[in-house]
């Protein structure tokens, strides 16, 4: 029985990278016998100007019922001044939100062809593998009362509010056990208990969910020491945890280390498994329509979803190595370009991967 994929390219590059990822999903059709069913509709920027709402009704409507969502990106400076509710932004909130994606898994991977590529010396980085769990639908993005207010003295006033319960963290937490049970068995979680009462419930939950764990070693790390310790040595790291807004933080500071943004993918799962699965990049809109982004996040987005919510892990196999493949023949993009190696458009890498994966057919 075929899965529903609803695919949703959004604003900037964000139909650039998707499109090259339906290529590598054609050929797994064509080649492997993958069976899919994709729909295309419109969010973030492209939503509001299609039906004035960032987040359309048979947009949400099609998400509820698909078995995985491909995202590209939104936003874009065009945008800026709709009000709050009506930006880009919100239509992603909104689909974390009513579908309940509270996990964000954000591997940060360094393949070996990229080790020059990334900021820090080789030697810190070759070999980096690390897992980031991010908890995703709440926190101090979604936190209530929040605002902009006027004092009487005519003093505006802006406020968030930073709020988890223990149900909300002890079911991040045990994403974060049982995917390092998959993994070395280690798992850092993030917070700030030193200065925050709701980091001091996120310590305490996550101590004793990690007792039905007793396999994983289990560590504390303050946020800024974590900043600080994933530049300094961030090999020590194999799973960290945390809330939703470090997570953001600290997931795109591991990204610079794997060389570029433009090389890391991301899972947002529910309960049953069902996610959403986008770069973890955003919209780009200074390079949009240039044929310039690099489309590998969301090629390698593509094999997040088949893993994790289509169960498909031969698929997702295949999609890594020609990925592997590709950088292997000396194809580089504008942002992980190297001397002596030719520099290609996104359409041009997404061709080269689709063909990395028919030879990988032809050879089987």
């Amino acid at each position: 029985m075929s899965k529903k994929v609803l695919i949703l390219p959004g604003d900037g590059i964000g139909t650039e990278i998707v499109a090259e990822a339906v290529k590598v999903l054609d050929v797994l059709g064509a080649e492997y016998g993958l069976s899919i069913e994709m729909e295309t509709a419109a969010v973030g920027g492209a939503g509001y100007d299609a039906a004035g709402t960032p987040l359309p009704e048979e947009t949400l409507k099609l998400a509820k019922t698909a078995d995985a969502i491909l995202l590209g990106a939104v936003g874009g400076p065009q945008y800026e001044n709709l009000p709050r509710e009506l930006r880009p932004e919100k239509g992603l909130l909104g689909l974390r939100s009513e579908l309940d994606l509270f996990a964000n898994l954000r591997p940060a991977i360094l393949y070996p062809q990229l080790a020059d590529a990334s900021s820090l010396k080789p030697e810190i980085v070759a070999g980096l593998d690390i897992m980031i769990v991010r908890e995703l639908t709440g926190g101090i993005y979604f936190g209530q009362p929040r605002g902009i207010d006027t004092l009487e003295n005519g003093e505006r006033k802006g406020y968030n509010t930073l709020v988890y319960t223990e149900h909300e963290v002890e079911r991040i937490a045990r994403v974060a056990f049982d995917t390092a049970m998959k993994r070395d068995r280690r798992l850092c979680s993030v917070d700030k208990a030193n200065v925050l009462e709701v980091s001091e419930l996120w310590r305490e939950v996550v101590v004793q969910v990690s007792k039905d764990y007793p396999d994983v070693e289990l560590s504390h790390m303050y946020v800024d020491n974590a900043a600080m310790q994933l530049v300094r040595a961030p090999k020590q790291f194999d799973v960290m945890v945390t809330t939703n807004m470090f997570g953001d933080i600290l997931s795109d500071t591991a990204a610079m280390l794997t060389g570029s943004i433009g090389m890391l993918p991301s899972a947002s799962l529910n309960a049953d498994g069902s996610g959403m699965y986008e770069p973890i990049h955003g919209s780009a809109p200074d390079i949009a329509g240039q044929n310039k982004a690099n489309p590998l996040a969301t090629i390698l987005s593509v094999a997040m979803m088949l893993r994790h919510s289509l169960n498909q892990p031969d698929h997702a196999d295949r999609i890594e190595q020609a990925v592997g493949q590709v950088l292997d023949d000396g194809l580089r993009t504008a942002d992980i370009e190297a001397p002596g190696m030719p520099v290609v458009g996104t359409s041009a890498m997404g061709d080269a991967v689709a063909a990395a994966l028919q030879k990988q057919a032809e050879a089987a």
